[in-house]
């Protein structure tokens, strides 16, 4: 089963998505990690956290409203927040569980989006999930994207560093 990480690995970095994957792990030495771990571990403290469920890890579900729950230190990477939180929607409703939304929560910022699965998004998925299960079973990682964000990545050393 694809994580919640590697399906937003995908639309961040293919090269992160399969150095990560392949067990390639640079995060643990990341400062940016920690502090977004020590965010996510203290707040919401009376709400479950680490729901598990087929790979995929809710930050929180509150299950009488129907709502992920996932915290975020900052929006600056909005997007790939916005598609982890849809794949969590999509992975519920493959186990029956439907009517599902989410919520991003940034509590530094004190900010909340709400986040909702299209149909449309549905189909994308589809097609998206054999493509990351393809680049992690590549024999090497793809090519490096050189981006303005290489430069703040755990693995910018390991892509860069001759």
């Amino acid at each position: 089963m694809i994580t919640g990480t590697q399906f937003a690995y995908y639309y961040h970095c293919k090269r992160h998505l399969w150095l990560f994957s392949n067990h390639i792990n640079m995060e643990f030495n990341s400062d940016t990690v920690a502090v977004g771990r020590f965010i996510s571990e203290n707040s919401y403290k009376r709400e479950d956290h680490e729901i598990k469920i087929d790979g995929i890890s809710l930050d929180y579900f509150n299950r009488q409203k129907k709502v992920i729950h996932e915290i975020k230190k900052t929006d600056k990477m909005e997007m790939l927040h916005v598609r982890q939180v849809q794949y969590y929607i999509y992975v519920l409703e493959s186990k029956g569980v439907f009517d599902v939304t989410g919520i991003i929560d940034y509590p530094r910022m004190k900010k909340r989006l709400r986040v909702k699965l299209t149909d449309k998004e549905r189909e994308v998925f589809a097609r998206i999930i054999p493509e990351i299960e393809a680049i992690v079973n590549l024999e090497t990682p793809p090519e490096v994207i050189h981006k303005k964000f290489c430069r703040r990545c755990s693995y910018f050393e390991l892509c860069y560093v001759d």
